[in-house]
C-alpha cells in the first residue's frame, strides 16, 4: 500500500474510532522503523462491548471506502484485536490491556501523529 493511501485508511480509521466514543486514540508512524506498515492506531474501549463496536466501526469504514483488511486477530471475545490492512495496523484494546502491553511505549521511537492531523 502507498504511504498517502496508508494515510487515508488511517484518518478512516481514526474517524469511525472517533464517532464510537474509544478512549486515547494515538497513530504512530512505523514506516522508518519497521516493514511492519506505515502507520500503527491505536485505541482503547471502555468494555468487551465497546471494544467489538470499534472494531466492527472501523471494519464497515474502511469496507466502505473500499479497504479490506488483510486479517484480523483476537476479533470477538479479546481484550486486544488487531486489525492488519498491511500499510496500517489497528490495535483495539480493553483498558487493562492497553495498559499491559503499553505499545505506547514499545514503540515509542515511532513518530507520534496527531489523529487530527491526518484529515
Amino acid at each position: 500500500m502507498e504511504k498517502e493511501e496508508s494515510r487515508k485508511l488511517a484518518a478512516i480509521a481514526v474517524k469511525a474510532l472517533d464517532e464510537k466514543l474509544a478512549t486515547d486514540i494515538k497513530v504512530i508512524e512505523i514506516d522508518g522503523i519497521s516493514p511492519l506498515g506505515d502507520y500503527f492506531v491505536l485505541a482503547t474501549g471502555r468494555n468487551l462491548n465497546h471494544t467489538e463496536a470499534l472494531v466492527d466501526a472501523v471494519e464497515e469504514a474502511g469496507t466502505k471506502a473500499g479497504y479490506e483488511p488483510d486479517h484480523i486477530e483476537g476479533h470477538r471475545n479479546a481484550n486486544w484485536t488487531l486489525i492488519d490492512y498491511q500499510g496500517v495496523v489497528i490495535h483495539i484494546f480493553d483498558e487493562e490491556a492497553r495498559g499491559f502491553y503499553d505499545l505506547d511505549r514499545l514503540w515509542k521511537d515511532g513518530k507520534m501523529i496527531d489523529p487530527a492531523e491526518l484529515s
